[in-house]
């Protein structure tokens, strides 16, 4: 499914909702960790910290990234969003994890007891209802582009890291809060608090897993990667269809923000064609490609022909071109 700016707003509005659901979360669960002394309670609380923190800064990214070209910086400030989403990673890592972990290793070692068990459990049923109701305004943003897609297909190919982070997040959320309950459970059934320190653990591990996943998504889109299968595809169709073209030499993509593509092409025409009617087809194509997909904000056509581009991209060592 060819992706559109038309979402931008939307995305906008599923990081404020998490971080209004969050800021919300982090302070009944700091308030439950007060009264009952969980060790998983006061991690979670730690991780909706985390989170609003990090759905912070993802809208300062969204902010700073769409500020216009400049001198420095001739094709924009779209990538910005994906530097910002990799810092949410690596905080989810130190901070997110980190911190549980070393809550969760030291209430082992040292022992404590669960008091007033209600109130942490009334919090864990709050929090759940709040992170999922998050989490289903995430996921509705990210399954509305989806097309035919699976579900991994589609985490792997999308661009907007502000969606799948808060969806990633409010994933981890709602098993945390599962987590923190069962081991808040335990912990009053058997009367040993080293469940509920097990589960302040287990919290940290599923949230460094959270991170990694992420870190490994964001680095991607930070290195530069291309638009989807779907918008490449009805690029290539549009160019190999018009009359005046004999061939598409190479068709590359990269985006430089969620809904900002370059395109680089180099096509060959028919010997002999007059150069005014090689620029006004040249000139139809740009504004037939920029006007059919909008995400498409650069595009750049090199007219060559077919043997002398193969010899440049051999002489360059380029790696194979997108040709049909």
């Amino acid at each position: 499914m060819v992706s559109t700016r038309k979402d931008r707003g939307e995305s906008r509005t599923t990081v404020i909702a998490a971080i209004a659901a969050n800021l919300a979360i982090a302070v009944l669960k700091f308030g439950a960790a007060f009264f009952t002394g969980s060790s998983s309670m006061l991690s979670e609380g730690i991780h909706s910290l985390v989170d609003t923190t990090n759905e912070g800064l993802l809208l300062f990214g969204m902010h700073r990234s769409n500020r216009p070209p400049d001198k420095r910086h001739p094709f924009g400030y779209a990538t910005e969003i994906y530097f910002w989403s990799f810092v949410v990673a690596m905080l989810i890592f130190s901070l997110g994890a980190g911190f549980s972990l070393y809550e969760g290793l030291t209430a082992w070692k040292q022992g404590h007891e669960i008091e007033a068990p209600l109130i942490g459990f009334l919090v864990l049923l709050g929090s759940f209802l709040f992170e999922g109701t998050s989490w289903l305004i995430a996921y509705r943003a990210f399954n509305r582009t989806r097309g035919g897609r699976t579900f991994r297909q589609h985490f792997r190919g999308h661009k907007d890291p502000s969606v799948f982070i808060v969806l990633m997040e409010d994933s981890a959320a709602c098993l945390g809060v599962l987590i923190a309950a069962a081991g808040l459970a335990l912990s009053l059934y058997s009367g040993d608090g080293r469940y509920d320190a097990a589960g302040s653990i287990a919290i940290g591990v599923l949230l460094a897993f959270a991170a990694f996943i992420l870190a490994r998504e964001t680095k991607g889109l930070l290195i530069g990667e291309a638009a989807s299968p779907e918008l490449s595809d009805a690029i290539r169709d549009l160019l190999i269809t018009n009359p005046h073209v004999t061939g598409l030499n190479e068709l590359r993509t990269v985006h430089l923000g969620p809904h900002e593509v370059l395109v680089a092409i180099s096509i060959d025409f028919q010997d002999g064609r007059p150069s005014e009617e090689v620029e006004n087809t040249v000139t139809e194509l740009e504004t037939e490609i920029r006007q059919r997909f909008t995400d498409v904000r650069r595009v750049y056509i090199e007219v060559q022909n077919r043997k002398d581009h193969l010899m440049l991209e051999g002489i360059a060592g380029e790696p194979p071109s997108t040709t049909p």
